[in-house]
């Protein structure tokens, strides 16, 4: 066999033997450290306001820091606050509104079981008089069956849903530890950031310091052009949503807006959560135009985000449409609703690493050259 072909086999498996150990050795340091890339995260982010706050204030580094993650969770704070207090007052109107719409819906239901059930129920039972003792006895043995596996499976649901309040609740000890090593992570990340990076750029070698300059500019321009983009795209969804209920004049019409406009952040389900429920019931309580309407609006919904999204994001982070449209179909068709975040930001580190040579390099090296 040519030793060249040999060589290259052979560093073939090397690059693949890399790739897998860091992928495996990225994967098992993120179990255990995990709070100060979140910090880092947070640092990488807040960077800018620190600088301002440091240069246009001239506040030292550290107060700089201290003043931007106060304002970060100031700013946090007030949106939960604004958001439960928008739900405790729609919560209030539905309590007064939902037992007329109850009462309504049980008269529907009181007159559907009078008019259509018992009259079908004395038909299959005068059928069922007529049959063999056998018969009877098989669809009883069926009828039993049928009941024990609906009753195993509640009983599973509501087991397994007990379960998780524990873990629940001792999850919070958790989070509370997380958050406070994140925050002290944030501050001295961002404290010394600067020296960090420089420490940091001293040793890496150049030739991998200029392909990860390429790569770390060309994934921070993605990763906000994707958070613009799905912010773009809640933002439409929203205003569509308001008009709509506006037109319709439905109470609280602002409150249902911004609600459903933060759940269509839920890939694929989004806003057919709120949506769906809410015309099923409509529809049973007898107000059918209104159901048409909230129909209607969801299709619209439905239908503007489906064609803008492809758009949005290509625009956005600054790939082709088709190249997006098809990650989107083979993420959310390998792993789900979660595929339609993490199709087109592997289709972006893709790209941002083609774009750096890095897999030039790779086939150079593979070659021998």
């Amino acid at each position: 066999m040519n030793p060249k072909y040999i060589y290259r086999t052979i560093r073939f498996l090397l690059v693949i033997g890399a790739v897998v150990l860091a992928l495996y050795a990225f994967y098992y340091l993120s179990t255990v450290t995990y709070p100060f890339l979140i910090g880092l995260i947070i640092a990488f982010f807040i960077n800018p306001l620190v600088d301002f706050f440091e240069k246009k204030a001239k506040m030292p580094r550290g107060l700089a820091v201290i003043v931007a993650l106060i304002i970060i969770l100031a700013v946090f704070a007030g949106l939960i606050t604004l958001l439960v207090a928008e739900i405790v007052s729609g919560a209030n109107y539905l309590a007064n509104v939902v037992p007329e719409h109850l009462d309504t819906l049980i008269g529907y239901i009181e007159k559907y079981f009078t008019a259509q059930i018992l009259p079908l129920y004395d038909q299959l039972t005068n059928l069922f008089n007529k049959l063999e003792t056998g018969q009877q006895d098989t669809i009883i043995g069926n009828i039993q069956n049928v009941g024990q596996k609906i009753g195993s499976t509640m009983g599973s649901f509501i087991k397994n849903l007990f379960e998780i309040i524990p873990n629940i609740l001792s999850w919070l000890p958790n989070a509370a530890t997380v958050l406070i090593f994140s925050l002290l992570a944030t501050f001295f990340i961002s404290k010394d950031w600067y020296r960090l990076s420089t420490m940091g750029s001293k040793i890496v070698p150049d030739r991998a310091k200029t392909s990860g300059r390429t790569v770390f500019i060309d994934l921070k321009k993605a990763l906000f052009g994707f958070i613009k983009a799905q912010l773009t795209l809640i933002s439409i969804t929203t205003v569509i949503i308001l008009i709509g209920l506006l037109i319709l004049g439905v109470d609280y019409a602002i409150t249902i807006a911004l609600v459903t406009g933060i759940v269509d952040i839920l890939p694929y389900l989004g806003t057919g959560l709120v949506f769906v429920p809410w015309i099923i019931y409509t529809a049973i309580g007898g107000d059918m135009g209104l159901a048409i309407g909230l129909g209607v609006l969801y299709i619209i919904v439905l239908v503007q985000r489906q064609v803008m999204e492809p758009k949005i994001l290509s625009s956005s982070i600054g790939l082709d449409p088709l190249a997006t449209l098809i990650a989107l179909f083979v993420g959310f068709k390998t792993i789900g609703f979660l595929g339609l975040i993490v199709g087109p930001v592997t289709l972006v580190i893709i790209s941002t690493l083609y774009r750096a040579n890095v897999f030039h390099d790779i086939w150079a090296f593979i070659k021998g050259k």
